[in-house]
């Protein structure tokens, strides 16, 4: 298949990358710079609506994962571009592809569980509404902005991602510092539920989503079971051999995120990923303490 793919350096976009080639489709990252001659490319420009629409022409797929990282303070700048490159960039995209002669089957969007808002324990599917936080907005006009991909004819998927799990970057990599040092443990009061997916399974996920057509709409990527803030760094410290009992005040992060980013770090989501289970997929990590020792244990890669 010839695959053009947005965020394609990201912590995802890299590996999913790796996995296409390895199955042998053609990957054509969308990029945001001038090409260089005979680079193999789309180029694009979602701040201005520009992008290289003969370029995408003739495409089987299109997997859209690019968006500003959600990590650092939450000024009035960061969050307009948390959602700028979320919404207008998606909508720059959907509109370029329902226009073309030759669309592709499919178009894959990121999304995220930050959708459904802060639920407490109510368990929550792609049935659920959406939440009225900040990120939840974000995430509905983020899904909104496929609608043109949808009306030219194109399956679109909204792929609900979870914390994706993995030590080569994301909240995992900036947690482990700490509690190697046995400093970590849970955020706040730590009953806010994390819904989280093991980097491997994410990426067999959306192949599964690129394979099964009969998959469409808001699809939830995460393991089946969520846990607990504090039961993760339980199983964190359980894993490292080192105790997990500070907790980082509330204080604390309201001067690294301001109050609303402090806000969403001690929100949390119990998602469920119904469509995905239902869809037949096969999790290879459905407990999180299992996870965390194939990623951080040597010993448990021979899985």
């Amino acid at each position: 298949m010839k695959i053009v793919v947005s965020g394609s350096s990201g912590l995802i976009g890299t590996a999913l990358r790796r996995a296409l080639e390895q199955r042998g489709d053609d990957v054509v990252p969308l990029v945001r710079r001038q090409p260089k001659p005979g680079e193999h490319v789309v180029a694009w420009d979602p701040e201005r609506g520009t992008i290289d629409r003969a370029g995408l022409e003739g495409m089987d797929a299109v997997i859209h994962l690019a968006g500003e990282s959600v990590f650092g303070r939450w000024s009035a700048a960061k969050k307009q571009r948390i959602r700028d490159s979320r919404v207008q960039g998606t909508r720059v995209l959907c509109e370029a592809l329902a226009g073309l002669q030759r669309r592709p089957a499919t178009l894959l969007a990121a999304s995220a569980v930050g959708y459904y808002g802060d639920r407490g324990e109510e368990p929550v599917t792609e049935e659920s509404a959406p939440g009225a936080d900040f990120l939840a907005h974000v995430a509905r006009d983020w899904e909104a902005a496929t609608a043109a991909a949808t009306r030219g004819g194109i399956r679109v998927v909204n792929m609900r991602t979870g914390v994706v799990l993995t030590t080569r970057g994301g909240a995992l990599a900036k947690m482990l510092p700490a509690f190697r040092l046995g400093l970590g443990g849970q955020v706040g009061g730590g009953t806010q539920y994390l819904s989280w997916i093991e980097l491997g399974d994410i990426i067999n996920a959306i192949l599964h989503l690129l394979n099964d057509a009969k998959l469409v709409g808001p699809v939830n990527l995460t393991a089946p079971q969520p846990v607990t803030n504090r039961e993760f760094a339980k199983a964190l410290g359980k894993v490292l051999g080192r105790p997990a009992v500070v907790t980082v005040p509330a204080f604390a992060l309201r001067m690294a995120f301001g109050t609303e980013g402090a806000a969403m770090v001690q929100s949390g989501q119990r998602v469920v990923p119904a469509r995905l289970v239902a869809s037949g997929f096969d999790f290879a990590f459905t407990d999180v303490e299992h996870a965390l020792r194939y990623l951080l244990a040597p010993s448990e890669r021979a899985r």
